[in-house]
C-alpha cells in the first residue's frame, strides 16, 4: 500500500517515538513517554496522530521462520507473457493468496517480479514450484535461487535523517 505523507512534518519527538516503536511494539505508552520525554497523555496523543496519518501502519510479532518448520528462503525471479493492466494484477492477486510467497515486487529490469519464498526444504520449494508458481497467470519464465543463509534482515525503516554514507 502507498501513502503520500506530503503535509507531515514530523519533529525529533516523532521520530524518537518511531523509533521507539519499531524496536518494541508493545511498549507500554507510560514507559515510551518516559523515553521520549513526554507526559503520557502528549505521548499518547502523538502516537494516535501518527497512526491516523499512516505513518504507523499496524502493529505486528514477529515470528521466525523456522518456528513454523520453513526455515529456507527461495528468492524467485518471474517473467510474465503480457503486461497488460488485467494480467498484472490477476498475477497479483494469485501471489497474495499463497501464504509461503512471503514478498513479492514487481520490477524493473530482467525479470517482471521478484518474490521471496519461504519453504522447509528443497522438495518443499519443488511442490511449490509445480503446484503453484507454474500455475501463476501469464508466467513464461521462473527463475529461482536458495540462501544460503541470512546475513542481514531488518524490521525497522531508517528515516532518511538517520541515514550516515
Amino acid at each position: 500500500m502507498r501513502h503520500k505523507f506530503r503535509n507531515i512534518n514530523l519533529d525529533k519527538i516523532d521520530y524518537a517515538i518511531l523509533d521507539s516503536l519499531q524496536e518494541n511494539g508493545r511498549l507500554s505508552n507510560n514507559d515510551l513517554s518516559d523515553k521520549v520525554g513526554l507526559s503520557p497523555s502528549a505521548c499518547l496523543r502523538r502516537v494516535k496522530s501518527l497512526e491516523d496519518n499512516g505513518i504507523i501502519d499496524h502493529y505486528v510479532a514477529i515470528v521466525p521462520q523456522s518456528a513454523a518448520g520453513l526455515s529456507d528462503n527461495v528468492f524467485v525471479q518471474i517473467t510474465v507473457e503480457k503486461q497488460t493492466k488485467e494480467k498484472l494484477a490477476e498475477f497479483e492477486q494469485r501471489v497474495i493468496q499463497c501464504p509461503q510467497i512471503m514478498e513479492c515486487y514487481l520490477m524493473s529490469g530482467d525479470a517482471d517480479y521478484l518474490l521471496r519464498v519461504a519453504v522447509s526444504d528443497a522438495s518443499d520449494y519443488e511442490r511449490l514450484h509445480m503446484d503453484i508458481l507454474t500455475t501463476l497467470p501469464g508466467v513464461s519464465q521462473i527463475k529461482s535461487n536458495f540462501s544460503l543463509r541470512t546475513v542481514a534482515k531488518k524490521t525497522a525503516v531508517p528515516f532518511k535523517k538517520q541515514l550516515k554514507y
